[in-house]
């Protein structure tokens, strides 16, 4: 596992623990790293395994704060139709569903018990993509666990991409979280979802400060999305994704890429990472990396926030709610309700 080197070059300290009452809380700094690592598919111990170890080596760099891609535990099936066409399923393709739903996690589970154990161990705290099983229901989530071992809660993709929404879900508005942290307010949003302005905005209202953008597009083009969501949003970007080689994934016939043209060589990248670390200036503290698996880590000065705010704030000085204005439906949708069950609570 390669190491980046961190942004910082002035050896400034790093926070074990931050004094809540101090005059000026934008003094913190915080070592983050973004993990850019490929999942051991179909296979979650193993996976849980190498979280854990790259997890330790990030803190034994100093690292408080750990971002993990996509769909990490779980496995971004990449290259996959799963026997999918207009008007048609294939059984092999409802038998690799199978096994993809085999491999996603319960959420609370001992999967997530096992992350938030780790978290605690290493004194961290941690943003992990996974794919949650609920019921026969798939969905691309980011779980979120503090230094002292404790789950916090989740955000499901709100949005699937193209042939994503035939295997996952649709997250609901009622798992859009922004967590208060001893560095600041964190969030996360998914892959393109960080593409949709509207769900944006929701996490500035919160008055998030360190933004993360778990992912699973390696293209160029990603970066200048993250340059601009530091900009607009005068946040900190933590962006993750893996970097996947063929080789990474089972071999053919157990699991084949569609629409590629030629089945890839095991040495071919199928996922070139990209991962990368921006300030609420839009400077890039580190990466983009796409030279292989790595942990990447920037030191993030959170008085660079109110610098940034200073010039524009999107959901303060610079809103004109009397002319736009945003209504974020965060209640959770149910397909069946039992009214039986409502007389009972109210009792």
């Amino acid at each position: 596992m390669a190491l980046v080197p961190t942004s910082d070059s002035t050896g400034s300290a790093l926070i074990s623990e931050v004094d809540m009452g101090a005059s000026d809380p934008s003094s913190v700094t915080v070592r983050a790293t973004v993990v850019q690592a490929s999942t051991v598919f179909y296979d979650t111990l193993a996976t849980l395994d190498k979280a854990e170890r790259l997890i330790a080596e990030a803190a034994s760099y100093g690292s408080q704060l750990i971002v993990f891609p996509e769909a990490f535990i779980g496995g971004y099936p990449r290259g996959s139709t799963f026997g999918v066409t207009i008007g048609n399923r294939t059984t092999r393709g409802n038998e690799e569903f199978r096994k993809y739903h085999a491999a996603a996690i319960d959420v609370p589970g001992p999967e997530v018990d096992r992350l938030a154990v780790i978290a605690g161990k290493y004194k961290v705290f941690l943003v992990m993509g996974v794919i949650e099983r609920a019921g026969y229901t798939l969905y691309c989530t980011v779980l979120f666990f503090d230094s002292q071992g404790q789950y916090l809660g989740k955000h499901r993709k709100l949005m699937p991409t193209a042939l994503e929404r035939i295997i996952w879900g649709f997250g609901d508005g009622s798992t859009i979280p922004v967590y208060e942290t001893p560095f600041g307010k964190i969030g996360a949003l998914i892959c393109w979802e960080n593409r949709m302005p509207l769900l944006r905005t929701a996490l500035y209202g919160k008055g998030i400060e360190i933004y993360c953008a778990p992912t699973a597009d390696a293209r160029e083009v990603w970066q200048a999305s993250m340059i601009h969501i530091g900009l607009e949003g005068g946040c900190f970007v933590l962006s993750a994704n893996q970097f996947c080689r063929r080789k990474d994934y089972p071999p053919p016939p157990d699991y084949e890429f569609s629409g590629v043209g030629e089945e890839p060589s095991p040495d071919s990248v199928v996922c070139a990472g990209g991962s990368v670390i921006i300030s609420p200036s839009g400077v890039v503290l580190a990466g983009p990396n796409y030279d292989g698996e790595a942990l990447i880590s920037a030191d993030l000065d959170l008085s660079e926030i109110v610098r940034a705010k200073f010039a524009f704030d999107v959901v303060g000085h610079y809103s004109r709610p009397e002319v736009l204005s945003l209504t974020v439906m965060d209640q959770p949708q149910h397909p069946v309700f039992y009214t039986s069950v409502a007389k009972v609570e109210k009792q």
